[in-house]
């Protein structure tokens, strides 16, 4: 069954806005941050990380954000192009921000944290008049993530990109990527992030994330079908609650949940596991796949970044990901 029709006669496959980062994660591993001495230097961010991964997919993507005048800026922007990924939409910064940072700490497969430094950070300041409508009316798929919510001007130029993808037709996906200490308060939040969501067409996110969302009702019980109906009340098609370790549900307009079996990995760190979900679960349902192969692609996607200790550089590609799922249906990898 078909749950979300995407336009066909588009150039571009999918472009995402928001967050564009440095991750330096930790070479030292299986210690805390305080005794790390060096770190390898990737690109990150959450919706960069996606569009990424779907540009290794082999889909055709684009971006749209800032990044600072100065050399980790220069080597984002580089990063993206390398990868095929169209710039145009990418902006350079002239207020003297910075590149914003996420350190990573590796404590153990399953103790892992990230600390950033987001103060007066480049791609934040991304105004409404720098959203290329054109860029937009071009695509099949426009992803947000909430992290682009956060602050002003940021914040209306996301909400600019939806009222252009919601102009040209564009399916809208929206990454909850919540990082609190980026926030004022939850209740802030949660007025944005819920404004963001009634446009949305796919909405991926944790429980905790669709936890902090509710901050105004009476969801005690954090029941997901109950939080997924909602979201059908306005543009949703999909909702996927995610449980970590316990697996994934993608909730639909017919009350139905969808689940997909997992895969077993040899865990390095925990954090890019949702971004290459999303990436592969997308790819899939832009496919025409059913939600459950397109689960079980992502689930592999993601098994592949956490055996890994980059995020970006990880992202797989299709035969990658067929390939795992080959290797683990013939029992040849086992959970570490």
């Amino acid at each position: 069954m078909t749950y979300v029709s995407f336009p066909t006669n588009k150039p571009l496959d999918f472009v995402a806005i928001g967050r564009l980062c440095i991750d330096l994660n930790a070479n030292e591993i299986h210690r805390p941050m305080e005794e790390t001495m060096t770190f390898t230097k990737y690109v990150g961010g959450s919706p960069a990380n996606i569009t990424i991964g779907m540009s290794r997919l082999g889909l055709n993507t684009a971006f749209i954000g800032k990044v600072a005048n100065d050399q980790m800026g220069r080597f984002i922007t580089d990063y993206l192009q390398r990868n095929k990924i169209d710039t145009t939409g990418v902006v350079t910064d002239t207020t003297g921000a910075v590149t914003g940072l996420a350190f990573t700490e590796i404590k153990s497969p399953t103790d892992c944290s990230i600390l950033m430094y987001r103060d007066n950070a480049a791609d934040l300041k991304l105004t409404p008049n720098e959203v290329q409508e054109e860029l937009i009316a071009q695509a099949k798929v426009l992803l947000i993530s909430g992290t682009a919510l956060a602050k002003s001007p940021s914040r209306e130029a996301v909400f600019q990109a939806l009222n252009y993808a919601k102009k040209h037709g564009a399916v809208i996906v929206f990454d909850l990527d919540y990082r609190p200490y980026t926030w004022t308060s939850p209740e802030e939040t949660a007025v944005y992030y819920n404004l963001a969501a009634e446009k949305c067409d796919i909405i991926l996110g944790t429980r905790e994330e669709f936890d902090m969302m509710e901050c105004f009702e009476n969801n005690e019980s954090s029941d997901d079908k109950v939080t997924a109906s909602k979201w059908f009340n306005h543009s949703a098609k999909i909702v996927i609650i995610k449980h970590g370790k316990d697996g994934s549900i993608a909730y639909t307009q017919d009350d139905e949940g969808h689940r997909a079996k997992s895969f077993p990995a040899k865990v390095v760190k925990t954090f890019g596991a949702g971004d290459s979900y999303a990436a592969g679960f997308l790819y899939g349902v832009m496919q025409g796949w059913t939600l459950e192969k397109s689960m079980e692609f992502g689930s592999a996607a993601a098994c592949i970044v956490i055996s890994s200790h980059s995020c970006s550089d990880a992202m797989p590609t299709v035969y990658q990901v067929e390939d795992y799922i080959e290797r683990c249906n013939r029992n040849e990898i086992t959970a570490s």
